[in-house]
């Protein structure tokens, strides 16, 4: 099995849990989390020029491994999620923020107090309106300053879809070997 042939079934299995549980945000927040997850693991994959270093990072997702990558200085270190991240976001402006929000549902946070406390109350106020920015410019809405967390959980499907678009085109370029779906 291939890292693309084990990518595809995680994003199907995700796409049928987050149908299946559009009344639960916090579920459905969780499950955008593990669809970005993928995302930003290929990006990373794919923003390796050398295909032997990608085909060993490759190999040890394949076998379970931790990513171990050098460093500047030539050490070795564990490659960390907040690496991937800021990688991701530098093609996609929104991947911080949506990865940030969807850890606070996968961890046990006062997010998940949501019947009681609006979680996007609790974002500071520039990533508040930076939410809102790319929701509004990607999905068309919501249309309030302020919007309940039941108006937000209403555009996680389209999040959702946003990021498995992302991902099937990025999968099919690391199939190929090819980072041309990596522009800057």
């Amino acid at each position: 099995m291939t890292t693309s042939e084990m990518l595809k079934p995680r994003s199907k299995e995700n796409y049928e849990a987050i149908n299946r549980n559009s009344d639960l945000p916090s579920i459905m927040a969780s499950i955008l989390r593990q669809e970005l997850d993928s995302m930003i693991r290929v990006i990373y994959l794919l923003n390796i020029k050398d295909l032997i270093e990608r085909e060993r990072l490759m190999s040890e997702l394949m076998n379970g491994k931790t990513w171990i990558v050098s460093t500047k200085k030539g050490k070795s270190r564990k490659l960390r999620d907040k690496d991937m991240v800021d990688l991701s976001n530098e093609f996609h402006g929104w991947t911080r923020l949506v990865y940030k929000f969807g850890c606070a549902f996968i961890h046990l946070s006062n997010f998940h107090n949501y019947s009681n406390k609006n979680p996007f109350d609790l974002l500071p106020e520039n990533e508040q309106k930076e939410l809102l920015d790319h929701l509004r410019y990607y999905h068309g809405g919501p249309f309030s300053d302020h919007p309940s967390f039941e108006d937000l959980s209403s555009f996680f499907p389209r999040v959702f879809e946003k990021i498995t678009d992302h991902l099937k085109c990025y999968i099919d370029h690391l199939k190929f070997k090819d980072t041309n779906c990596l522009d800057r």
